[in-house]
């Protein structure tokens, strides 16, 4: 099957089984500071996972956009990306573990046509606080009929989830492996090694308890089913291929990189293509990111000036990204709109920040020459082997100015110099473990922080963004919001700074409605209905057929009159008097064309 195949084939399976297909929710998460990025299907359905029920039922499938960069260093063999699409199913204190195996079971062996002679299971073994997994184990031997030599038993470490605080809600999982064929490779030969043999392609996960900070756990009142299965390695499986780069996801976007480079080396290859289609979708999606040196622009400037370095090691030459991009534009398409519908935008970016980076590549060189000038005068020093480009330096030009450690030490060897490989690795190394550490608590996300204050700042969003409409017109638009307990951070459409005495109205405008008093109503309408009474910021495509709005009202208008009517997920206060009393605190260019606003709650006497 193709991978558009697979995608529409899985859709379809879990829509006959009573599951609604949900659109696929950006890549960037709204309103959650855990994370830069959609990390997992579950992200943006954290409020339901919670408890909040879900316009269009308790089982919900779909094929969600997912970035993460916590093993960019990996990317390269055969299976690693950054990017990549996990096809995704949920139950929402409906059914629970024995038809959710019996789901997953089926679907890899019925529809995507794996060998159930190949499959081997792990279930959690239980420890001390949890019980083992017994309904998972007799489900797969006694319902399903894998045999209990295939049945591996495993503890916290393989086989349970949980928050990355180790406190909320947790449960055991259940995995599937298939048996690639390579041989044993010895006596504890199973799943959890890391020998090759077995390969996971799925995993059920049972959320079915609370764990309290005294480490006791205790039954959740809604049990969840929360499934993610990775297309591109489905992909690989169905299509038998050894790498996911052979799938048809990644054959012609490979096929133009080896049409534009004049050396091979399939590590850079493969490198090039994941990067450049992660940033294609980064900048193809509705809520607007650039290149930049802070958050997620940072994360998309390092894949895209990645991609540039690998590409100057394979001999291309001038500025190539955007060509890649409209390849992966083409073949995603169909699949996702939006990147047709932003293509020009997604070029234009890549373009400008391939100038930039020849800007910078050009200042790396004069401190290359800098640093290794002073040593034109001692070669007696080179004669002893001595190594005058330090470690620090060759970091130093790799971190700074985007030098691929080969590169430096093709420079160095044209100037009879060497460079001191072992102390690069070292700080190189230190980096890393800094980076590893820091993409643990950045990008492992989670259950998003619902705490009161961030779910303030959500409502106040919709304020401030009817205050900016009835300020600077109606066709003022969200491009983007984060939220933390500290401030809010709202993007928005508007082509100049403003003025002072804008700030100050729209200001007083959101006030005057906190003042006020307003109820905070919800309604759960169909799609097309809600768009006739609602300016959607989005893609009204990405919306389910079942939406929530929230109407904040204006006693001014009178009654049925609305200040405030936006469609959204929540949560959100009962009453604009929650909220506080709202200051701006800066508004300044977010992008071109884009205003970014920063504003905090206060006490309401000050």
């Amino acid at each position: 099957m193709t991978s558009y195949e697979i995608r529409e084939k899985f859709l379809q399976f879990f829509k006959e089984k009573g599951h609604a297909i949900i659109p696929s929710a950006s890549l960037i998460p709204e309103n959650d500071p855990s994370v830069l990025f959609t990390t997992a299907g579950m992200h943006p359905l954290v409020p339901y996972l919670k408890g909040e029920k879900h316009p269009l039922g308790k089982r919900l499938t779909d094929v969600q956009k997912c970035l993460r960069t916590g093993d960019i260093d990996e990317v390269g063999d055969s299976s690693h990306l950054t990017f990549f699409e996990m096809l995704g199913y949920w139950s929402l204190g409906d059914y629970f573990k024995k038809e959710s195996i019996h789901y997953t079971f089926d679907f890899y062996t019925e529809v995507l046509g794996f060998d159930e002679e190949k499959i081997s299971v792990t279930v959690f073994e239980g420890d001390t606080v949890a019980p083992f997994d017994q309904e998972s184990y007799d489900t797969w031997k006694d319902e399903i009929g894998i045999p209990a030599e295939r049945i591996y038993k495993y503890g916290v470490k393989e086989n349970w989830w949980g928050l990355a605080s180790g406190i909320g809600p947790c449960g055991p999982c259940t995995e599937m492996f298939v048996d690639t064929g390579k041989n044993s490779c010895g006596e504890n030969c199973g799943p959890s090694c890391d020998c090759g043999k077995f390969v996971e392609i799925g995993n059920n996960v049972f959320i079915e308890f609370l764990k309290k900070e005294d480490g006791s756990i205790e039954k959740l009142g809604q049990r969840n089913v929360d499934v993610g299965l990775g297309l591109e390695r489905l992909t690989m499986f169905n299509q038998g291929k050894e790498s996911v780069f052979e799938t048809d996801l990644f054959e012609p976007i490979m096929a133009k990189i080896r049409e534009l480079s004049t050396k091979e080396d399939i590590h850079a290859e493969r490198i090039i293509a994941d990067h450049i289609r992660a940033a294609t979708f980064v900048l193809g999606d509705e809520r607007v990111i650039e290149p930049s040196n802070v958050g997620a622009g940072y994360v998309l400037r390092r894949l895209i000036r990645r991609a540039i370095r690998y590409g100057r090691q394979l001999g291309i030459e001038g500025s190539f990204t955007s060509k890649i991009a409209e390849v992966v534009v083409e073949k995603m398409k169909a699949a996702y709109p939006e990147l047709e519908k932003n293509k020009s935008r997604i070029l234009d970016e890549l373009n400008k920040e391939e100038e930039r980076f020849a800007k910078t590549l050009e200042n790396g060189l004069k401190e290359f020459d800098r640093i290794v000038g002073a040593f034109h005068e001692t070669p007696d020093k080179r004669a002893q082997n001595f190594a005058p480009l330090q470690g620090q330096d060759a970091f130093l030009l790799f971190q700074s100015y985007g030098f691929p450690i080969e590169m430096t030490v093709e420079l160095a060897s044209e100037k009879g110099l060497k460079v001191d490989l072992e102390g690069f690795e070292k700080e190189f190394k230190k980096h890393q473990d800094l980076s590893r550490t820091a993409s643990t608590g950045m990008f492992k996300g989670g259950l998003a922080d619902n705490s009161e204050i961030t779910v303030k700042y959500h409502t106040t969003t919709h304020l401030l963004l009817a205050a900016l409409r009835q300020v600077l017109g109606g066709e003022i638009y969200q491009k983007g919001s984060n939220i933390t307990a500290e401030r809010m951070r709202f993007d928005f459409n508007y082509p100049e700074k403003l003025t002072e005495e804008q700030i100050k109205t729209v200001e007083d405008i959101v006030n005057e409605k906190i003042s006020a008093a307003i109820p905070v109503e919800m309604v759960e309408m169909p799609k097309e209905e809600a768009l006739k009474i609602s300016k959607v910021s989005f893609d009204p495509s990405k919306y389910p057929d079942i939406v929530k709005v929230y109407k904040i009202g204006d006693p001014a208008l009178g009654p049925g009159q609305a200040f405030s009517i936006e469609v959204c997920g929540g949560p959100h206060v009962a009453n604009t008097s929650d909220l506080g009393h709202f200051r701006i605190i800066k508004e300044e260019s977010s992008s071109s064309g884009v205003r970014r606003i920063k504003a905090i709650l206060e006490n309401k006497n000050k």
